[in-house]
This record gives C-alpha cells, sequence and structure tokens, in this order.
C-alpha cells in the first residue's frame, strides 16, 4: 500500500505546483535562439483546447509532450509560445482552435481529454502539470487578447507568447494571473466550511474569493468571510499558494481565526455554510463520513488546508 509521500499529490503538495523546468525568460526576446530550438530534436509542446490537453496515442501510454512537427500536424495555432528549458531542450506551449479541435475528433492517433479528469486519475505525470497549466493559461489569453483594449486594433504576439504589442497605439499587453484567497477560518476545535452549487455532490470546502483592487491579502481574506458567512475573523496567516488555470488563478492559501460564530450565509455565494469538527473533517478526508459528505480532492489547495489543520499543523 502506499503512503501519503507516494500519492499524486501528497501533503502539502497539491496540484500545479511542481514545476522543474528552468523558464529562461531572458530567451523570450532572442527570436533566433528560440528559433534553433524548436529546431531542436528533443524540443517539446504541450497543446491545448480550452479545458482539455491533445494526447497523441500509439506505441506505449498516450503522451501530451508531443513534438512541434505532431503539434503543427494537428492543426495547433502558430506561434508556440516558450514555456522554458528542461535538459537543454525546449518546452512549448500551443493552442487549438475550433476548427482544429473538431477535426481530431474520431481521430485513433489523437484524442483531446480533460486536464482536470487526467490530473485526477494519473494520466498525466505531476510534474508535467504546470506546464500544461501554462500552456492553457497563454493560449486562454491570446485567444481572448488578439485585438487591443485600447484602440480595438488587431495586436502582435512578442515575447515568445508572454506579451501582446498593438502596433497601431504601441500598447503592450501582458497575460494575467488574478489572485484568489482561500481561507481556513476555525474557531477553536471547529472549522468553517461552505458549499457552493457547482461543486460536485455531497462536497464541501474552504471558503474563497477574488482579491479586489487595491486590497491586501489579509484585508480580503477577512472581507470574503464576512460577505459569505457573516463570520468576523482576525490573524490571518499565509499557508501556501497553487497556481489553479481555471481560468488563470493564483490561489492563496491562508488561516484565520474566528471571533464571532452566528454564520448567516449569503446564498448568493453559497449553498450553504456551517462549522464541522476535526472529527468531522477527518472522516470527509478518509471518505466515511456517516452523511456521506466529502472534502476537496488532493489536486485542490482546500485538502490541504484541512488535512495540516487536522493533523494540528495550523
Amino acid at each position: 500500500m502506499n503512503g501519503p509521500d507516494t500519492l499524486p499529490f501528497p501533503p502539502g503538495r497539491p496540484g500545479f505546483v511542481a514545476n522543474p523546468i528552468d523558464r529562461a525568460a531572458h530567451l523570450r526576446t532572442q527570436p533566433d535562439q528560440l528559433a534553433a530550438l524548436e529546431r531542436h530534436p528533443e524540443s517539446r509542446v504541450y497543446v491545448v483546447h480550452r479545458d482539455s490537453v491533445l494526447l497523441k496515442h500509439g506505441a506505449g501510454a498516450p503522451r501530451a509532450r508531443v513534438t512541434l512537427d505532431e503539434a503543427r500536424a494537428a492543426g495547433a495555432s502558430e506561434p508556440p509560445f516558450f514555456l522554458g528549458l528542461e535538459r537543454g531542450a525546449a518546452v512549448f506551449g500551443m493552442g487549438l482552435n475550433m476548427a482544429a479541435a473538431e477535426g481530431i475528433a474520431g481521430r485513433h492517433d489523437l484524442t483531446l481529454e480533460n486536464l482536470r479528469a487526467l490530473a485526477m486519475t494519473g494520466g498525466i505525470a505531476e510534474n508535467e502539470l504546470s506546464r500544461v497549466a501554462m500552456a492553457k493559461s497563454l493560449a486562454g489569453w491570446h485567444q481572448r487578447h488578439g485585438f487591443c483594449a485600447n484602440c480595438g486594433k488587431p495586436t502582435l504576439v512578442v515575447h515568445a507568447g508572454w506579451r501582446r504589442d498593438c502596433p497601431s497605439c504601441k500598447a503592450e499587453h501582458f497575460p494575467r494571473t488574478d489572485p484568489v484567497v482561500i481561507m481556513m477560518v476555525t474557531m477553536e476545535d471547529r472549522c468553517l466550511l461552505g458549499r457552493q452549487a457547482h461543486f460536485a455532490p455531497m462536497m464541501w470546502s474552504c471558503l474563497a474569493g477574488f482579491v479586489e483592487a487595491a486590497e491586501t491579502i489579509e484585508d480580503a481574506v477577512r472581507r470574503e468571510i464576512f460577505e459569505e458567512a457573516h463570520i468576523v475573523c482576525t490573524d490571518v496567516r499565509y499557508f501556501m499558494s497553487q497556481p489553479w488555470p481555471y481560468s488563470s488563478s493564483l490561489m492563496v492559501g491562508c488561516t484565520a481565526r474566528a471571533l464571532t460564530s452566528d454564520i448567516i450565509v449569503d446564498t448568493t455565494e453559497l449553498e450553504d455554510a456551517r462549522w464541522f469538527d476535526k472529527t468531522e473533517v477527518a472522516a470527509m478526508l478518509r471518505g466515511d463520513h456517516p452523511q456521506g459528505i466529502v472534502a476537496p480532492q488532493p489536486i485542490a489547495i482546500a485538502h490541504h488546508l484541512l488535512l495540516s489543520w487536522v493533523a494540528g499543523a495550523v
């Protein structure tokens, strides 16, 4: 039987955090070197379409790492975006437009598979997930930002996919990452969890919300908890962060101590919220809660917040 450190997402290491490649950002402005890397026989690319990744089938297990020739033959959009270096070879990302994605339907050598499902079932290696997430975030951003937000004219891809420039008004546009706070709120031996309508059946999780303009992480934690459950909190502390490619967020995990206990649920945000004790949360994590309530899966930072609280580590 596997121990906790041999699981796909062991304690303290949710999905999308293991990324051993060198981003080598200095190469993004070196077109000659990038062109040479595209020709390197060991360079590979991850091809994405919305929430799916392209898999190549053949001898051995299906693979998400394909050659640039294989990506182009599948209809991937040019130019490739440079994600970084691994052992001297380049790792790229490319997107598929709708027509190319529809052209793959029914093929046996290529399939588009849901990224989250692959991650949960081990269909893609843990250390590849961050690279696919980078490709997914960049591909989605490029598909949505073909025109300048300042003047409306078409923009050009520069810096190996990490910037778009407007030749008309000279504006520069950069990919964005949206910070989201996710909170383990506790009061003595209880923690506050909520449920949203889109959650899997019977799943409850930590409350979360986007950081607003000109707001600190600490203020965002206190504001979101009060808005969603009318609980006043203090002692906000950082736990860990997790890139989350749905669509392009950075989950900032925090803990906080509740000063009040009476919950008033904002039903525009949550279906319900309530206090859970450690016995219940431990059962949720094991999957044997008497009411069938379950915790988020280990791919999510919320699982690791709950796990650490039950273990007395936060």
